[in-house]
């Protein structure tokens, strides 16, 4: 997908990008390739494919509709090099994201990225999910989580819900199936209080095959959760 396809195919599903948002995504791919040689962000670099494989594919849940340009609150967990949050964050400027990582040189990475594109309303935190779930000023603060193949369901959904206020939600993108996922995750997300509402494969357009499961929380989540790091991990719910 050239940069040209990529406009091209988002201004067909209703947005017409700004040359400050096109340089913003030239920008970044620029700086994706050029932090890629000094650490490991991503095994993606021709540009056609960061466009169609880490752009758009990022841009799923707003392009899909689960996610609009307004003030919401929104986590992303193992973002890595910023995906799927930043890539929405260019094309929702009124999204205000927050990035925990647990590796301080993707956070630096991070740091840069949001100055040379000049985003306002981005944070990013180093460390580890179990340990900002039991903060208070990071639990139950969030409308949405996102989670770009970060995790299996049974293990993302305690590193995840205790950060949403009920009636958040979770965006799980992932590249396969997760039918199997949601039934493994089904005494998890019991115990947490929450409930999968959106279970659903779509495609790319070159025709890669992608899945968005989402799960919305309905209750407060039990002061236990998340526990400590490595647990969820190691002994599932």
């Amino acid at each position: 997908m050239t940069p040209e396809d990529f406009y091209k195919a988002l201004q067909e599903e209703g947005f017409n990008l700004s040359q400050q948002q096109k340089d913003q995504f030239q920008r970044y791919f620029e700086l994706l390739v050029e932090w890629n040689e000094k650490i490991n962000l991503t095994a993606i670099t021709d540009k056609n494919d960061v466009y169609l494989k880490h752009f758009y594919d990022s841009l799923a849940p707003v392009l899909q509709g689960h996610i609009k340009n307004q003030d919401i609150r929104l986590l992303d967990i193992g973002a890595g090099a910023g995906f799927p949050s930043l890539p929405m964050k260019i094309l929702c400027p009124k999204l205000e994201v927050t990035i925990i990582d647990s590796l301080n040189k993707r956070i630096n990475f991070l740091n840069l990225l949001a100055d040379e594109l000049q985003l306002s309303g981005v944070h990013f935190y180093h460390g580890r999910a179990e340990d900002f779930g039991q903060d208070k000023s990071f639990r139950a603060q969030f409308d949405v989580v996102t989670a770009r193949a970060v995790a299996r369901l049974q293990i993302l959904s305690e590193l995840t819900i205790p950060f949403l206020k009920v009636g958040g939600q979770l965006i799980a993108l992932k590249a396969a199936a997760a039918d199997e996922e949601l039934a493994e995750a089904k005494n998890a997300l019991n115990l947490l209080f929450a409930k999968p509402i959106l279970n659903d494969n779509y495609h790319l357009p070159n025709g890669d095959g992608r899945h968005i499961t989402i799960v919305e929380k309905k209750k407060e989540t039990p002061n236990k959760y998340p526990r400590r790091a490595g647990m969820p991990n190691k002994k599932p719910l």
